[in-house]
């Protein structure tokens, strides 16, 4: 019989130019390469050949409240495209790790007023990543 796991979102840390991110609305962080690892070409005879994709882009997602503290400072950053470190670290189990040394955010969040509140994302163009 397999055992049970406990997934606890307050393992996540995450970082922006060593400014620890609070605040989170649920989906909280999303990392994604921007393209596959390997290509895959077929000729004409069935021949096969397999090209690695050498692109380091991937994209982060990060969600906060509107009401988190550190609305105000990723929304500078966005404004001055300032180059920042980014670290993800989920302290769970099994213990992973997205180090970040070159990124930028593409824009401000977009702001939504009505009668409840709405989530703030930015959206990181990391322009390298080291997963583990």
């Amino acid at each position: 019989m397999a055992g049970g796991t406990t997934y606890d979102p307050m393992d996540l840390t995450v970082t922006v130019g060593g400014v620890y991110l609070t605040g989170f609305s649920e989906d909280m962080a999303e990392f994604e390469k921007d393209e596959d690892n390997w290509e895959v070409k077929v000729g004409g005879q069935g021949d096969v050949v397999r090209s690695k994709v050498n692109n380091p882009l991937a994209t982060l997602k990060v969600t906060l409240l509107p009401t988190s503290p550190q609305v105000a400072h990723l929304d500078k950053l966005a404004n001055t495209g300032q180059l920042v470190s980014v670290s993800l670290i989920y302290n769970g189990s099994p213990k992973e790790s997205i180090t970040i040394t070159e990124a930028f955010i593409k824009k401000p969040a977009a702001r939504t007023y009505g009668n409840e509140a709405e989530d703030r994302e930015y959206e990181f163009q990391c322009l390298d990543a080291e997963v583990n």
